[in-house]
């Protein structure tokens, strides 16, 4: 895919939630819906690495979105995607969705290879969710009879800050400079 240009207003940025992501989304595009607006692209993930996403993937601040085929192997060119866990997504009703799988990626072979920050959310529809049956028969009147729209999982990429702190990697803001600033002024002789 070429460069992946949104025409967003000014002001709006694309900060979906992972209900919002499953359902608004995922859901519309395992069923063969058109999505409204169509801003996430199709991408096989595998034979990038992390840092390869920007141009192919929507970019929202540090972070990258595209649907994706689910598949076993998670290799790329220079490393792989380990997972870690998965999570229920719950929707507004407190009804289960779908699911995240947290993954990190690794420079190497597996299982020696070296922990990097990048972490990716792989969701995908719960069982029972948009049923396979109703996608095949979808697919097979759209003329697509190979395809199984319910094995599409849509991503969420990005870098996690370098330090372990707990402060998330937030910076000081230019005003908490300003005060923290003021700290050394008591230092400072002013002439009487």
């Amino acid at each position: 895919m070429g460069e992946n240009v949104v025409n967003l207003p000014p002001g709006f940025r694309f900060y979906p939630t992972d209900e919002e992501l499953v359902v608004h989304f995922l859901q519309r595009k395992a069923a063969l819906l058109p999505c409204h607006p169509d801003v996430i692209p199709d991408l096989e993930l595998y034979p990038y690495d992390p840092w390869e996403l920007e141009g192919k993937a929507l970019s929202e601040g540090n972070k990258w979105y595209f649907f994706s085929r689910r598949t076993p192997d998670r290799i790329t060119g220079n490393g792989y995607w380990k997972p870690m866990g998965d999570d229920p997504v719950f929707g507004s009703s407190s009804k289960k969705v779908g699911m995240k799988q947290s993954l990190v990626y690794y420079l190497g072979e597996a299982p020696g290879g070296t922990r990097t920050n990048w972490i990716m959310h792989e969701y995908r529809l719960s069982n029972g969710t948009n049923s396979g049956s109703s996608s095949s028969r979808s697919s097979k009147r759209k003329g697509h009879p190979m395809n199984d729209y319910s094995k599409w999982v849509v991503c969420r990429v990005y870098e996690h800050g370098n330090n372990n702190n707990d402060d998330d990697g937030a910076e000081l803001s230019c005003l908490d400079e300003v005060f923290l600033s003021l700290d050394d002024l008591d230092e400072i002789s002013t002439p009487n």
